[in-house]
Parts: structure tokens; C-alpha cells; sequence
């Protein structure tokens, strides 16, 4: 084990420590799985076509849509924001520093991602007849469409928060196309209700092959028959997502260098300057 990996394991363990310490922070992911549950509990009918209760396929979205927004929007907001702080600013003096750095918030991400997800599944089951994988081989599809899931959307998460200009313009940056792809991806509703050219259009991005796959877990293979192709593809699911792993790991190590490069102290103090002008911090 190198040090940077050893270093980053270590730094994400303090710090996966002081999230769960913090109820605040805490409370926002909780607030994902309710949301999910009370969407689900109001939802009636079966998917079109099969026997398969809609607050099913909700569910297996939601879940998909958990590990995408953790990956995606929330890692993103913490990168800029302890931009601002001036993190990347100490790390361009540490050896390693930037690896490091990246393997600690990896591994918080994911473990964060993984318990909202098993979470949610939890809950779902006990409150609101919720799925869950029924044997060996769903549990397997299970664990490898949520790890593959994770890495095609973590580095690519800190890849974009190494460009994000600030903190208070990163949640409006993502939140946009985020939300376009939630309702675009087949996650709260069938993707085969949508027009074509959506369904092609959300087939290049991983939140609908996460989707998709994770259903394959969750569902009986009968609601097979609602997917675009009449089957799961997870041959697809599983191509797709190694493509978005491979393109964010490519990018997010050279980003968060370069971000740390143009980092200096008197960007440092230009922007806090800048951000107590604007009243985004107390002067």
C-alpha cells in the first residue's frame, strides 16, 4: 500500500468520523430517503404492461438517483467549497497530497452513498412494501450496478467540482442538468413513456444505465418487459458505467492538480474579499 492511499484511507476515516457527528449534514441525506419513501407510499397502479407495483420502480430510481447525487452534486459542493477554504492551497505543498486527498473523499462519498442506499432499501422494505433482491444473483447485480455505479460517478463528481467556479454558483450549475436527468432517465416514471430522441439523449449519461441496472436487481424479471429494449442489458449497464469510471478517473487527478497549481494566497484572500463584498461571508 503507498502512502497516498495509506494517508488517504486514514484522512477519510476522520473525516467519514466528523459527518457522522454532524446532524446538520446528516439530517439533508436523511431528508433524500423520506422523500423517497413518501413519493413512494402515494404512488398506486402497476408499470404498464406488467404486474410490477409503480412504487417499485419509484424506488429502485430513487436509489439509483441517491448514489448519483451523492456522487455528483454533493462531492462537488465539498471540493469547491474547501477550495475557497484554501485546501488544495496546503495540499500543493504536500507530497502526494492531491491523491491523497482524492482517495479520502472517495471513500467517504461512497461510504455516505452506500448507507443512504442501504437505508432507503431498509426502510422501504419494513414501511412501504418496498423491493429488494429476492436471491443470490439480485444481490450480486446489486453489488456490482452500485459499485460500478460509484465509480463512474465519483471521480467524474471531482473532476467537475476541480472546474466549479464557487461554492455559490456550483449548486446552480449542477442542479439544473441534474434534475433534467432525473426526470429524463427513467427514474420516477417508465423510460419508454418518454419520446425517442430523450431516451437517446439520457442513454449517453450513467444516472439511466444506474437505473436500469439496479431495477434489474430490485424487480421481478417480468418488468423486464417495460424496459427500452424488452430486457435489463446488463451487458450495456455494465459497459456504459466502466466508460464514465474510466473518463472521470482520466480527468480528475489532472484537474484537482491543476486546480491546485493556479492556487495562491492572494487568489486565496482575492476571492474571500470578493465573496464579503457580495455578503456570502461575514465581514
Amino acid at each position: 500500500m503507498t502512502n497516498g492511499l495509506r494517508a488517504g484511507i486514514q484522512r477519510g476515516g476522520i473525516e467519514l468520523r466528523h459527518l457522522l457527528r454532524n446532524g446538520k449534514e446528516m439530517s439533508g441525506h436523511l431528508i433524500n430517503v423520506v422523500v423517497a419513501l413518501l413519493v413512494a407510499a402515494y404512488v398506486s397502479d402497476d408499470v404498464p404492461g406488467t404486474r410490477t407495483p409503480m412504487s417499485h420502480l419509484v424506488l429502485a430510481g430513487f436509489a439509483a438517483y441517491l448514489l448519483f447525487q451523492i456522487g455528483l452534486i454533493n462531492f462537488p459542493q465539498i471540493l469547491v467549497t474547501e477550495r475557497e477554504e484554501g485546501a488544495l492551497l496546503r495540499l500543493r505543498a504536500t507530497p502526494g497530497g492531491i491523491p491523497a486527498y482524492l482517495v479520502a473523499k472517495c471513500l467517504l462519498v461512497v461510504v455516505l452513498a452506500v448507507g443512504c442506499l442501504a437505508l432507503l432499501l431498509a426502510a422501504a422494505a419494513l414501511l412501504v412494501d418496498g423491493p429488494l433482491p429476492h436471491g443470490q444473483g439480485d444481490w450480486l447485480t446489486l453489488l456490482w450496478v452500485t459499485t460500478l455505479g460509484l465509480l463512474a460517478v465519483v471521480p467524474l463528481g471531482a473532476a467537475i467540482g476541480a472546474v466549479l467556479p464557487n461554492p455559490r454558483e456550483a449548486l446552480a450549475l449542477i442542479m439544473l442538468p441534474a434534475m433534467g436527468l432525473l426526470l429524463t432517465s427513467g427514474v420516477v416514471f417508465p423510460i419508454t413513456s418518454l419520446p425517442v430522441p430523450v431516451q437517446q439523449v439520457a442513454a449517453v449519461f450513467p444516472l439511466k444505465w444506474m437505473a436500469q441496472g439496479l431495477r434489474s436487481a430490485l424487480l421481478p424479471d417480468a418488468a423486464r418487459t417495460a424496459e427500452v429494449a424488452g430486457s435489463w442489458e446488463l451487458p450495456m449497464v455494465a459497459l456504459v458505467l466502466t466508460v464514465w469510471a474510466v473518463l472521470g478517473f482520466l480527468l480528475a487527478v489532472p484537474l484537482l492538480r491543476r486546480a491546485a497549481r493556479r492556487e495562491s494566497g492572494s487568489r486565496l484572500s482575492a476571492r474571500h474579499r470578493k465573496a464579503e463584498q457580495s455578503g456570502a461571508l461575514p465581514t
